[in-house]
């Protein structure tokens, strides 16, 4: 990556954060999507993949990206129907089933790893995916750090048939996103929700989440469908036999005020991870809740590092 001084001035309002190291935005035609990739760095780099949670877009890896050491090129597509990827199409359809995450990230790699394992960095939802594919297709990845992404609570297979008549129902009229009087307003609710993120961050954050529409209120870049609940219930028995099929090294992340601390612990279960023998290891990050990388991502990145730097190979 660039050094700080060889950057342009940015051009953001006072008052919001201003990175150090340029981002720029390739698109790629993926499964019937068009998908945004973010990019920052040298191609030339050894190759990070970053992949963001629910509700969030790879822009905002943007703090983390900015304390990293110049030597890497990374990577961070805005999933199907969030920030600047196309979602379903214009139908009104759900279409959003957890298993193309995987077929998605499949084929990104194929265009940025075609011929190499990769190494990841995955948060909340995207840590889930990240998850399951490194078991799906273990020779494709090398590294894997794990941020907040534990799997769910085990679900009861009797909860099915209200599951389905919920998500049948709430399908028939998709309520559209919560709007904003300005990106100010955005800022002030991500601080209430993430007290440890700064208010310029906040606002740089605000700025990649959402966009003026046609009658000036803030509206966020995200398909609405994505709030219906999944129509298929949680098995964790299927993930955990995803994660016992992990071969690549294993860093477990979470902030020490985050609900999943335990979780972290615990991921994958002892019996999974004895049976698959890759390294693992678990770092808490003080002064971080959920939102490691908004909140902490200068510790966050000195973590990635530490791990990545030992990583026999990291793609």
């Amino acid at each position: 990556m660039p050094a700080e001084g060889d950057l342009p001035m940015s051009d953001e309002p006072d008052g919001e954060y201003r990175p150090r190291v340029s981002r720029r935005s390739s698109r790629h035609a993926v499964r019937g999507i068009d998908y945004q990739v973010n990019e920052w760095g040298d191609p030339h780099d050894p190759l990070l993949v970053m992949l963001h949670g629910w509700g969030d877009c790879g822009a905002t890896f943007q703090f983390v990206v900015d304390a990293l050491a110049p030597a890497w090129f990374v990577v961070a597509p805005d999933w199907r129907g969030f920030g600047g990827s196309t979602g379903r199409g214009g139908g009104r359809t759900p279409a959003y089933w957890f298993p193309d995450y995987l077929a998605d990230l499949d084929a990104l790699l194929a265009i940025y790893s075609p011929a190499t394992a990769a190494a990841l960095v995955g948060h909340s939802m995207g840590a889930n995916v990240a998850g399951l594919y490194a078991g799906v297709m273990p020779e494709r990845i090398a590294a894997f750090v794990n941020v907040e992404g534990f799997g769910l609570s085990d679900s009861d297979p009797a909860a099915a048939p209200a599951n389905y008549r919920r998500w049948i129902e709430a399908g028939r009229e998709i309520q559209p996103y919560s709007t904003y009087a300005s990106y100010e307003a955005l800022a002030a609710r991500i601080v209430k929700r993430n007290p440890a993120v700064n208010l310029d961050r906040a606002l740089f954050v605000a700025r990649q989440w959402a966009a003026l529409d046609d009658s000036g209120a803030v509206r966020l870049h995200a398909d609405p469908a994505h709030k219906l609940p999944n129509a298929v219930l949680y098995r964790k028995s299927e993930a955990q036999a995803c994660w016992s099929r992990i071969t690549a090294r294993v860093l477990r992340v979470c902030g020490a005020d985050s609900p999943f601390v335990t979780a972290a612990k615990a991921w994958p279960a002892p019996d999974a991870a004895a049976a698959a023998g890759p390294e693992r290891r678990t770092e808490t990050i003080t002064g971080a809740g959920h939102m490691v990388h908004l909140e902490q991502p200068e510790r966050l990145a000195a973590a990635i590092e530490s791990f990545l730097v030992n990583s026999s190979s990291t793609g």
